[in-house]
């Protein structure tokens, strides 16, 4: 009976990670052996046989049988065939609890663990590779349930281990998934199932999942062990089941979504405006032929009662529909929800409304700002007292415990760390373009004067008004043309984006804006300096001067004014980093490729397993969004300039700029004119600034993250046929694009996905957006724009001209005028506190080069080895952002005063730190 001694065989539990479990199975299948008179008795595997399995360095793409080859070859030369024998194998299932359970959570759990023991458990099958040849249907065991439920219901452990075992044949080959039947009444994270037995050593399958009670889902759930297939390798046993899973996933359109269901499918941004509540609330439904922009993740929501065209709303604290495993864990949830937006949202903003709006204070001088981070801000709390002890406040508050008030406290912004008045200075302001919170707007100034590419019949003259002679002062004696042939002239420019709104935003409120151009100049020391800020507002007639130019000052008066004009711009830069480039750009373009991946790649295809980690928690924050963020009077139209326009103005940048072969960091560098191919130099490029932190940083992950996805791809696609022929791969892209971005889906730009190259080019700058560029553009937010003069997410008040009434009173008190201009108050806490919590690390944040269950997330060992390579190249970048911030040649991250940048350093730790970056737009 040499097969049964096999099965058996005492290498089996060795290769178990369970241990001390495994000796206990063993000695549990050494006394089976006594009590079933078919099996032999225990014989050790070869260790040259072992050696083998260890060192595959691919995984099984075709069906393995449970018994050895070798045994099997041996055996058929001595003996006649022998009929399949039945033999033992144990899960070992790994649940993680929740922290804290509310009542109705508690009472719940207590009646599950009742039931379990008179069989309302939860019950697990597995399934085989292999195909049974007489029922032509996938081999499975005999369903078996998970032990001990009861027993261990009250354990207060993160994770809890429990077992199940299950009979299976010796021709069952290898398990390639699970079916799990949740019969309680709870749902329960299933975090991972270990199957120990098979010859082949442990089969992992990496769950991370909510299990729903069949109550709520009847079906039952597939899991698939961690062994990556392309579509076209798929063990016989499992295609009905990968094809089947793939279906449940995309759903039929219909219906409103439950929050237990795990439905990925897409609609348009109909849901931003409350027209139901108020009139004033009505927004444009963003996604169609009038206003183009990417899908997101379809509810079914029921339309409103005064707009069938938009989706009803729900409004905090109820949550959005997301999938299910798309929402945030709950160490996220703490750290984000209740501990931190939710309570900016819920609380503190409707407390800081009743304490300022009285009386409506503007800050009197910079010594108000700077209170808020010594003394705070006193809050009438009143009827809310309770409240406020109960809540779990973010850091940026804290609590007089014997008052009826209070205080809102805020760390002090990291620009303010190292030197108070940096801000102020031009220098600061410049650096700030190239290594602040948005660095990704600054172009190489190539055509003088510069041009606009809207339409002179309605917006005027194309040209600048920014002349020669107010430029040439400040090219440290070159001549224009010098200045331009050797890349000297540099331009951050926002006119094209803000003047088609401008008198629509002007016409708002306490909003003044201007459409703004900044030229900046390359000192010979390397660092830029401002030279000229061209203020533009619509034109009111033919002859009007509606174009005004600000150069550096040479009195007092000018001084306050180029004061103003650089206000200004920070405020037009803090509107087009939020819209465009940080939420436009990431996590708004992202969503479809997410969704589409869900819908089409399998949990089993190597490609779903490469982007998985960077396409966690985006459904859900981009859901957040859209209920408290971006809606009609919500955070973002409250806090910015564009005020109820700010939406239009991200969509107009997605219709007329957006582009995502543009998207990668070299394409977009060389897009703006910062760098030039050069096959000589690092990365094939030459940056036009050489000492430009982002660029500098942000190649390094860049090709750090290239080099990874190259390996990884070139593993399972070694010939282009296979990308084309790859059925999900091809649907994933496809729909991305045709469904996902369908109102740019005709643009002649979409890359091609025809090759292995190809397929790498599109995974990079997808990784690369998830992970480092949305870093780059988010953590920063308070450290920089927590000290509201330094980036003014709005302003009140244009500049005023000689012939002004008001040009009088701003002579007479400056610093009165120019707060004036600022946000009030309120405007600016409300502000300070939001961003404050959208720079923050949650303690379960996970960063470029880390993944969950790294040992086993692939069962491709050759891939888990080449991750950990490339875990290895992002600890060395660390190192070398580290030296660069402590080189005084680059006076862009090192100097008196000058803060380090490290929005790009790989690794952070929990809270606002203004590093780290995190595999996905998590934030």
């Amino acid at each position: 009976m040499a097969l049964a001694t096999e099965i058996i065989g005492g290498r089996l539990i060795d290769g178990s990670s369970f241990v001390s479990a495994s000796k206990m199975l063993m000695s549990q299948r050494i006394g089976m052996v006594k009590r079933n008179q078919f099996l032999g008795s225990p014989v050790w595997v070869p260790s040259q046989q072992i050696r083998r399995q260890e060192q595959l360095k691919r995984a099984v793409r075709a069906p393995v049988a449970a018994i050895s080859e070798d045994i099997i070859k041996a055996n058929s030369k001595t003996t006649a065939p022998e009929k399949a024998v039945n033999f033992k194998v144990r899960a070992v299932v790994t649940v993680r609890n929740k922290h804290k359970e509310d009542l109705k959570e508690t009472i719940v759990k207590q009646m599950d663990a009742f039931t379990d023991k008179i069989g309302r458990n939860v019950v697990l099958e597995l399934i085989s590779g292999d195909v049974d040849p007489k029922s032509k249907e996938p081999k499975r065991s005999k369903p078996a349930a998970l032990r001990d439920w009861s027993k261990k219901s009250n354990l207060k452990a993160e994770r809890v281990h429990y077992t199940a075992e299950f009979t299976v044949d010796s021709n069952f080959g290898v398990p390639g998934a699970i079916t799990v039947s949740n019969k309680h009444q709870q749902e329960f994270f299933l975090e991972s199932i270990t199957i120990e037995g098979f010859a082949c050593g442990p089969v992992h399958f990496p769950c991370n999942s909510w299990i729903q009670s069949k109550k709520d889902h009847p079906g039952k759930r597939i899991l698939f062990s961690n062994k990556p297939y392309l579509p076209s390798e798929t063990p016989a046993g499992l295609r009905a089941l990968r094809e089947k899973e793939l279906r449940d996933l995309r759903g039929d359109g219909n219906g409103v979504r439950k929050l237990s269901d795990r439905v990925y499918d897409f609609d348009v941004y109909n849901d931003l405006g409350n027209p139901d509540k108020s009139v004033n609330l009505t927004r444009p439904s963003l996604g169609g032929k009038t206003i183009p922009y990417p899908r997101r993740c379809r509810t079914g929501r029921l339309p409103m009662d005064s707009d069938i065209t938009a989706e009803s709303r729900v409004e905090k604290p109820i949550p959005l529909y997301v999938p299910r495993d798309e929402q945030f864990e709950e160490s996220k949830q703490n750290t984000f929800s209740a501990g931190r937006l939710k309570a900016v949202l819920h609380n503190i903003i409707p407390s800081l409304k009743a304490t300022i709006s009285a009386d409506n204070h503007d800050f009197s001088g910079f010594s108000d700002i700077d209170i808020l981070y010594k003394e705070g801000l006193l809050l009438k709390v009143g009827l809310q007292d309770e409240i406020w002890k109960n809540l779990p406040l973010p850091k940026v508050v804290t609590r007089i415990q014997e008052s009826s008030e209070g205080l809102l406290k805020y760390d002090t912004p990291k620009i303010l760390s190292k030197d108070k008045f940096a801000w102020l200075r031009d220098d600061e302001f410049a650096r700030q373009a190239v290594s602040g919170v948005n660095p990704v707007s600054i172009e190489s100034l190539k055509v003088f004067p510069p041009k606009s590419n809207l339409d002179p019949e309605i917006y005027g003259p194309q040209e600048s008004a920014i002349k020669e002679e107010h430029i040439l002062g400040h090219l440290n004696g070159l001549s224009l043309s010098q200045a331009l042939e050797e890349n000297k002239l540099f331009i951050v420019d926002y006119h094209d984006v803000y003047l088609p709104f401008l008198e629509r935003i002007n016409a708002l409120d306490g909003r003044k804006a201007y459409a703004t151009r900044t030229l900046f100049f390359l000192t010979p020391l390397g660092t830029l300096k401002p030279i000229a800020i061209e203020l533009s507002l619509p034109p009111a007639g033919p002859n009007s001067r509606s174009k005004r130019v600000v150069t550096p000052p040479l009195d007092a008066t000018g001084n306050w004014i180029w004061q103003l004009a650089k206000a200004h711009v920070c405020s037009n830069d803090a509107g087009v980093h939020q819209l465009v480039n940080h939420w436009l750009r990431t996590h708004a373009s992202l969503e479809p490729f997410i969704l589409a991946a869900h819908r089409h790649l399998s949990a089993m295809h190597p490609i779903f397993k490469l982007l998985d980690p960077h396409m966690r928690y985006t459904l859900e924050i981009n859901a957040i969004a859209r209920q408290n963020l971006i809606n009609a009077d919500g955070v973002i139209e409250s806090c910015f300039t564009p005020g109820r326009y700010c939406m239009e103005i991200s969509a107009a940048a997605y219709k007329n700029s957006w582009r995502f072969d543009k998207e990668g960091l070299p394409a977009d560098l060389i897009r703006r004119g910062m760098a030039v191919p050069d096959p000589t130099k690092p990365h094939g490029l030459k940056l036009l600034i050489e000492d430009y932190p982002y660029a500098q940083d942000g190649l390094l992950i860049w090709s750090a993250i290239g080099n990874w996805v190259r390996t990884y791809v070139e593993r399972y696609y070694p010939d282009s046929s296979l990308v084309c022929n790859d059925k999900e791969l091809q649907e994933w892209y496809s729909e991305s694009i045709n469904v996902g971005h369908f109102d740019l889906r005709d643009a002649d730009w979409w890359p091609k996905l025809e090759t292995a190259d190809d397929l790498v080019s599109i995974l990079t700058t997808i990784i690369w957006l998830a992970s480092a560029q949305h870093a780059a553009l988010n953590f920063g937010q308070y450290p920089y724009g927590g000290y509201v003069p330094n980036r003014p997410p709005l302003m009140r008040r244009l500049i005023p001209e000689e012939n002004d009434p008001e040009y009088a009173s701003f002579l007479a008190d400056p610093q009165k005028y120019y707060l004036l201009a600022l946000p009030s108050l309120l405007q600016a806490t409300k502000f300070m506190a939001v961003v404050d919590n959208l720079s923050t690390h949650s303690p379960d944040e996970e960063y470029i080069g880390e993944r969950q269950q790294p040992s086993i997330w692939s069962g491709d060992a050759e891939i888990v080895e080449a991750f950990y390579e490339f875990s290895a190249e992002i600890q060395q970048i660390e190192k070398e952002i580290d030296r660069r911030n402590a080189d005084p040649s680059l006076r862009h991250r090192c100097g008196a005063g000058v803060l380090p940048y490290e929005l790009l350093a790989p690794t952070s730790g929990p809270g606002v730190t203004c590093r780290g970056v995190p595999n996905s737009v998590s934030i």
